[in-house]
């Protein structure tokens, strides 16, 4: 007997960067942010997650926190959460506090999805109060502060410091990551797991069987939980999805370049923009990008949920005119149903 799982049987949710567009603005971006929620619990999507990233011009979720708070305010049912805030950035505390305020405002919608990269470059990092003598290497140190603020039953001791509010609440917690070292810890710690494929393909396979394979159930979860990242475009024609996702390649180029924007509008070839280089790089990097009409689509993400064997797919969608990411979305919610 098949255990194939079907494109129904997984659950569906949407990855936001909140991008900011050439010739928008920042308002504008929250503006379309809030729009694309409020469509996508319309449609159906599970979860509607904000990334946090630092000096980059053309993503205005930095503060990933408040722009929940944004879109939670501005929903009823669908999850908010985070895609991930990036706890080395961060004190343990600070982030308990914000996230059980959050909690205390929409009771069960919100999630803490939790990511060990800086989200930025060397010197952005040491602008945060960073100590760049770590990698992240004290990450599972920080998460088990975290937890332990929101659940101080786990403390050794009587907790001297604490988190009001978030202590006693409960928000689920997830480990993001791009590599092994998440995909281990969250494992061992029996919690769900998010993988960012949509920019690391390479490691997918690899971080999802050791996370699976080490995998220790948990008063959280019994079993393994995975979601994996997905970069989708679709239009009503393949010719048409293609032109739309240049802009998604521009800026997967100026970001190789060391020189982040904002997003650009599409364009007809990328050719003369991107070098054979460059272009080699991108499509090695962005196959986990899925683009065309919702045929198109529709069997390339099979094949990609045949592969993984994910539980839920967490779909980013890096387009310029907001008329077609909600078209693009909608098209989506129609083919997985």
């Amino acid at each position: 007997m098949s255990n194939k799982k079907s494109l129904s049987d997984v659950k569906w949710s949407v990855l936001d960067l909140a991008p900011v567009v050439e010739g928008g603005t920042v308002t504008e971006s929250f503006q379309n942010t809030l729009d694309l929620a409020q469509h996508a619990e319309k449609w159906g999507y599970n979860r509607y997650w904000l990334a946090e990233h630092h000096n980059m011009p053309g993503i205005a979720s930095s503060a990933t926190s408040v722009v929940i708070g944004h879109v939670a305010g501005g929903t009823s049912k669908i999850r908010v959460g985070s895609g991930g805030i990036m706890l080395p950035n961060h004190a343990p505390l600070v982030i308990a506090e914000q996230f059980g305020t959050l909690d205390a405002l929409y009771p069960g919608r919100i999630d803490l999805g939790l990511g060990r990269a800086p989200g930025t470059d060397q010197v952005t990092a040491q602008a945060l109060r960073r100590d760049l003598g770590n990698m992240g290497d004290d990450f599972p140190y920080q998460l088990d502060e975290l937890r332990t603020y929101l659940d101080p039953e786990r403390a050794d001791s009587p907790m001297k410091v604490r988190a009001v509010p978030g202590e006693g609440q409960d928000i689920p917690i997830w480990l993001l990551g791009s590599s092994g070292f998440s995909a281990r810890l969250a494992g061992r710690e029996g919690l769900p797991f998010a993988f960012a494929s949509h920019f690391s393909p390479d490691n997918t396979i690899p971080a999802l069987e050791l996370y699976r394979n080490t995998f220790t159930p948990s008063e959280v979860l019994e079993e393994p939980y995975a979601m994996v990242g997905a970069n989708v475009v679709i239009a009503d024609t393949d010719e048409e999805a293609a032109r739309i996702a240049t802009s998604l390649q521009q800026q997967f180029v100026n970001l190789v370049r060391g020189n982040p924007t904002k997003l650009k509008p599409p364009v007809e070839s990328m050719d003369g923009i991107w070098s054979p280089y460059e272009k080699a790089a991108l499509d090695q990097q962005l196959r986990t990008s899925f683009i065309g009409s919702p045929e198109t689509v529709k069997a390339k993400l099979q094949a990609f949920l045949d592969e993984t064997q994910a539980d839920e797919i967490i779909v980013n969608g890096q387009i310029y005119d907001h008329a077609a990411r909600l078209r693009s979305f909608q098209l989506l919610s129609d083919i997985v149903k």
